[in-house]
């Protein structure tokens, strides 16, 4: 049987994945006293990796992902909240 329908697929565990990583870097990045925002902005834009703290690792968290994983997974969850 053969359907027609235009079938979604979600890798397990990506999604939480990236946001995992997103909320423990930010978390990082405010107790350094940097706003999160601007920081992952930045390192979003210029895909420098400078903008993002070393402090907990969060630069190393950070470059686990690709960056559009990263913007992936923040449009998602902004989407998301739309829809609340």
């Amino acid at each position: 049987m053969v359907s027609e329908e235009t079938m979604m697929f979600k890798m397990g565990g990506e999604e939480n994945k990236a946001e995992t990583i997103i909320r423990q870097a930010s978390a990082a990045m405010e107790e350094k006293g940097y706003n999160p925002v601007n920081q992952l902005v930045g390192y979003l834009l210029s895909g420098d990796p400078a903008y993002v703290t070393s402090y907990k690792e969060a630069r190393s968290l950070i470059r686990k992902l690709e960056r559009d994983e990263l913007l992936e997974e923040l449009v998602r969850s902004y989407l998301e909240k739309l829809k609340a």
